[in-house]
């Protein structure tokens, strides 16, 4: 009814039960090299297995490897590699945004808070930056150990030293724990400097 015979549905039925009898030994190769090295990649894998496949006499392609470790769940897993710098859920104050939809035409009008961390082989370190939003010229910095306001707030003091400016000029930060602190609000409440968020 179909136009295709019976003859034809038994064939395919017996290639797909062959196939998947090729893939199982595909299946035991990467488990047995994945007990070896638990965190190697597919693309790594399917190089080291090359060799052996043909010895087996399995063709699979690296994409069809790909697909077919997709299908058993045998893909790693990317690990989640994220340092979080901030905490906004906290009991101080904190500021309106003055900083959105402001457009700024001069240097030294609206300084950004921001802290990032460093990798090196004593561990992890923070880096707090003040930059000047129009410019993009880092006004302050400090390196440390810890996400202390002391370290944000050497930025922070550092950034206004170096202003050649005396203009008003805005903070705006991610309202993060660090820079709610009293030295930070008593620093950005000079005459020249409005705090925002």
């Amino acid at each position: 009814m179909f136009g295709v015979s019976r003859q034809a549905i038994y064939q395919a039925e017996r290639r797909h039960t062959l196939r998947e009898e090729e893939l199982l030994k595909v299946k035991d190769l990467v488990v047995r090299t994945r007990s070896r090295m638990p965190r190697l990649g597919t693309r790594k894998l399917y190089h080291l297995l090359s060799d052996e496949l043909k010895t087996i006499g399995v063709k699979i392609g690296r994409d069809g490897l790909f697909s077919y470790l997709r299908q058993e769940r045998l893909l790693i897993q990317p690990k989640k590699n994220y340092t979080k710098t901030t905490n906004s859920e906290h009991w101080l104050r904190k500021y309106p945004n003055l900083y959105q939809d402001q457009v700024f035409t001069k240097p030294e009008s609206c300084f950004v808070s921001d802290i990032t961390y460093v990798k090196s082989a004593e561990g992890i370190h923070y880096l707090s930056l003040v930059t000047d939003a129009y410019s993009r010229k880092i006004m302050g910095h400090h390196l440390s150990k810890d996400m202390s306001s002391e370290s944000v707030a050497k930025a922070l003091h550092q950034a206004i030293r170096n202003r050649l400016t005396k203009h008003k000029a805005i903070h705006h930060s991610d309202r993060g724990l660090q820079r709610s602190t009293p030295d930070i609000t008593r620093t950005c409440t000079k005459p020249n400097l409005r705090r925002i968020r």
